[in-house]
């Protein structure tokens, strides 16, 4: 065989490929509520068979982002208000408590850690960049887990990691969100637990309205 022939690659990569490219473009806004995904014209786009992009859609069905309307029909899952407070009673519960864990055992170092990923945050809001904004503020939270130090914790939240950074990407208050999150953080750093996990409930409930607000409108708020 020449050594010019092409690596072939395994077809679980082309699965976890199309799956986070689908599952990213979900997420950004490039694929809204309510499109198609058509298995056909999607193996064309990533230029794969027609199997890794049908375990794909299976894998975002059971993450929660499309379903099957019918045999013949596959969307973008449209949020209801109860998927968005579903999520974020899941998110009060787990991130609260994984606030006052890191209040307690964070070290200067991961403090330092957190404190760069909120100017990355302040230089994302600036420049009014979307997508470098919902990455950098799913890195904070993910940090402040990390920082609780409890390995359950995390695989808890894992299952809807991606519907988290779905709904956070719905809040499009930028600049309050950065306030919130330097209220966090000074919390977290100043080793008080309680303090920690009041402001982690007051800020969730503050993203809570204001993702109710930007997907259902200022009456279910």
């Amino acid at each position: 065989m020449s050594s010019m022939t092409a690596k072939i690659e395994p077809l679980g990569a082309v699965r976890e490929r199309v799956l986070a490219t689908l599952r990213q473009d979900i997420i950004a806004g490039r694929l809204r509520p309510g499109d198609r995904l058509v298995e056909r014209e999607l193996a064309e786009r990533f230029g794969v068979s027609r199997v890794p992009v049908r375990e794909a859609i299976r894998a975002l069905v059971a993450e929660g982002f499309v379903l099957f309307e019918s045999a013949r029909r596959t969307v973008v899952r449209r949020l209801t208000p109860t998927d968005v407070k579903e999520l974020f009673e899941l998110r009060e519960a787990l991130e609260v408590y994984a606030a006052g864990l890191a209040a307690t055992r964070a070290t200067p170092q991961a403090l330092a850690e957190l404190r760069e990923l909120l100017d990355s945050a302040a230089e994302a809001t600036r420049s009014d960049d979307a997508e470098a904004i919902t990455d950098v503020n799913t890195r904070f939270h993910d940090r402040i887990l990390a920082l609780a130090g409890n390995s359950l914790l995390i695989s808890v939240m894992e299952p809807v990691d991606g519907r988290l950074r779905w709904l956070t990407r719905q809040n499009e208050e930028w600049p309050q969100l950065l306030t919130e999150h330097e209220e966090l953080y000074e919390a977290i750093a100043s080793g008080d637990p309680d303090r920690a996990r009041a402001h982690a409930l007051s800020h969730v409930q503050a993203n809570y309205r204001s993702t109710v607000r930007h997907l259902f409108g200022d009456e279910l708020a």
